[in-house]
């Protein structure tokens, strides 16, 4: 193998033609040895000129270039391994269920998946079947091979073939010529690259069998999908399945269930979310710790209403931008009315219903508002998609002076509620125009120009999102990385230009005269639901004291504690710290065990002892014990934590 280290390496004095690249050090070899050099270096395909491209290409690159190699751990050898692992996926689907009929399998960010149109439901033990007979193919060690036919050849072809997907695909494109890749006798419609043959594939593993509609649209057909996955080694394949194995245990629709948080009832309708006592105590936390810090950073709170009319959406732009996305009007005395999606020109409805003056500005609106999106069953997910939630909106009205430093404290907020919540880690991106929107360049650019200005100004990492603005403006999202490393979209701070000159909105300058504010949209957490979901994730149940719908649990041994464990509870409640009675007729063991699956934070167990010596033994979620402590102690050291609102235990 060869290594960065050595000192340069000419393999091929005469006919130099093609440069290898790897970290400081470059070979120069001939267009011919290229290929075989590059597997010595572990590639399974190459990099020439920002794109990547197969190792047999090599011989038909212009002399005098330089490559570098691609190797199966990278992300663009992963994909490759992947989208070549989906390849052989069909290929066995097809050897062992040759009436199923083949539609797209590309790779995706962790494996790859296949679509089938198929008769029967695959079950798991088909799967397994389809596992060994992939490993089969792998086993021939079969090259994949990439034919160039003009585009109504390849129809011809896969209408011969009984493939209909893959001719609707092609009779769309608009491609004089299109590729093909042929592998152990298995032909698929495909752009490549891929791998040089199937013995490349190491390690892999199919996951699920999922439904999914043609083209993502539900007046086509449902097919059926088969997701897998596939690294360069069996280590990192194992690491993965791992990860797998601690993201179902952490699961927020099983922990939901288990820990009695919330539910989806099918008679209510999907995607609406009932939250049970003990979610709603969390949400409650969340949203009076919203209030708190929103109140104290100068925001003026709102409520507003659940519908509107039609006309106030085709205004803001919504209807034309965001329709697909909003629920059928409703006739209200021959008026048509729309659910809101969203909240923004209710706030500026109140912003409008007084003259405002500079000197008002800026101006904070803050809204828990509960907004309706129209979501098609197949993606409704738990608490993360959903089509009833609540956003923790805010619009800050102000003057183009003032934009930079509003979105610099926004930032500073953003990043605070992040992490009293746990989330310390994030990546941050700024979304640029997309390719429809309303204003003009002009204005996208000054506001983009000062989201970036506020970014540098905090000394903020960043990447361009290009083309991933909203229709009236540009943004930052800010994603946060949980416990299990894993990128959630919750922040998003919006610079809009455009929604002002829409609704006409003015304020009283200094000179006297009518100018248009700047109007900032943004929310830190999102919307809760998706929030709250995150959190259960994130801290697998076991949320901080704070959090907890119950801060202590009280544990007797025997009947005839309960008395004074009644005291302790009473003592505790009136401290504001939420307890639960363990007190029913069964072993201390059992009731431990109760609270420890329901992740009470710290329990007392009150026996002989603690009822006459007043002392209290803390056992902590962990199994740990502290203490003893009298009851006014264990009652100062618990509202501490709670106050500070610790991530950690203070006992």
């Amino acid at each position: 193998m060869f290594s960065g280290e050595e000192s340069l390496i000419v393999l091929n004095d005469s006919e130099v033609a093609i440069k290898i690249r790897t970290g400081r050090e470059v070979r120069e070899v001939s267009r011919d040895e290229a290929a075989g050099v590059l597997r010595e270096l572990g590639a399974i395909a190459m990099r020439y000129d920002s794109t990547v491209l197969e190792l047999n290409e090599a011989v038909h690159l212009p002399e005098d270039v330089t490559v570098e190699p691609v190797r199966p751990g990278s992300s663009d050898g992963l994909s490759i391994l992947r989208h070549s692992t989906s390849h052989v996926m069909a290929h066995a689907v097809k050897e062992l269920f040759p009436e199923a009929k083949v539609a797209i399998g590309p790779s995706t960010e962790d494996g790859f998946y296949y679509d089938f149109d198929i008769d029967r439901a695959f079950t798991p033990e088909d799967l397994q079947r389809i596992e060994e007979k992939m490993k089969e193919i792998i086993g021939r060690d079969s090259p994949f091979v990439r034919r160039v036919l003009p585009r109504q050849e390849a129809i011809e072809l896969f209408e011969k073939m009984g493939e209909p997907y893959k001719v609707e695909i092609l009779r769309e494109m608009d491609d004089d010529e299109v590729s093909v890749y042929e592998e152990g006798g298995f032909t698929d419609l495909c752009r490549g690259p891929h791998l040089p043959s199937t013995r490349y594939i190491r390690a892999f593993k199919l996951l699920s069998i999922a439904g999914a509609y043609w083209r993502g649209d539900e007046k086509n057909k449902m097919l059926q999908r088969i997701y897998g996955t596939a690294f360069e080694d069996r280590k990192k394949l194992k690491e993965y399945l791992d990860f797998l194995e601690e993201v179902k245990k952490r699961d927020h629709r099983r922990l939901g269930r288990e820990l009695d948080l919330f539910s989806i009832n099918e008679d209510i309708g999907p995607g609406l979310i009932l939250w049970h006592p003990n979610g709603a105590v969390i949400r409650k936390t969340m949203e009076d710790f919203w209030r708190e810090e929103h109140l104290k950073d100068g925001y003026q709170l709102l409520y507003t209403p659940h519908m509107a009319k039609l006309d106030l959406w085709e205004k803001s732009g919504h209807w034309d931008f965001y329709r697909e996305n909003m629920y059928s009007p409703m006739e209200v005395e021959g008026a048509d009315y729309e659910i809101k999606p969203m909240n923004c020109p209710f706030h500026i409805a109140i912003y409008k219903s007084a003259l405002r003056s500079y000197r008002e500005l800026p101006l904070r609106y803050a809204e828990l508002g509960t907004v309706y999106r129209y979501e098609r069953s197949g993606v409704l997910h738990g608490l993360f998609r959903v089509r009833g939630f609540t956003q923790d909106d805010a619009h800050i009205f102000c003057m183009e002076e003032q934009m930079e430093g509003e979105i610099q404290r926004v930032l500073d907020f953003t990043l605070f509620i992040l992490k009293t919540f746990g989330f310390e880690s994030y990546d941050i991106y700024l979304s640029t125009r997309p390719e429809k929107f309303v204003g003009t360049p002009e204005n996208w650019d000054r506001a983009t120009g000062a989201l970036k200005a506020a970014l540098e100004h905090k000394g903020l990492d960043y990447e361009i999102d290009p083309g991933e603005g909203v229709f009236y403006g540009p943004k930052i999202d800010i994603k946060v990385k949980d416990s299990l490393g894993r990128p959630w979209q919750c922040s998003t701070i919006q610079v809009d230009f455009n929604i002002p000159e829409r609704f006409d909105i003015t304020y009283r300058g200094a000179d006297g005269r009518e100018h248009q504010p700047i109007m900032i949209h943004r929310a830190l957490m999102g919307s809760l639901e998706r929030f709250f979901g995150i959190l259960i994730e994130h801290y697998a149940g076991a949320f901080p004291l704070w959090l907890s719908p119950v801060q202590i649990g009280i544990i007797t041994v025997a009947e005839r504690h309960v008395g004074y464990a009644e005291e302790v509870k009473r003592g505790l409640e009136n401290a504001g710290i939420r307890c639960e009675a363990f007190f029913d007729n069964e072993k201390v063991g059992y009731k431990v065990r109760q609270a420890t699956v329901r992740k009470v934070p710290y329990s007392v167990i009150i026996g002989d002892r603690e009822t006459e010596s007043g002392r209290l033994t803390v056992r902590k979620r962990s199994g740990d014990n502290v203490g003893p402590y009298g009851l006014s102690e264990l009652i100062t050291w618990i509202r501490e934590e709670i106050e500070s609102r610790s991530l950690t235990p203070r006992l």
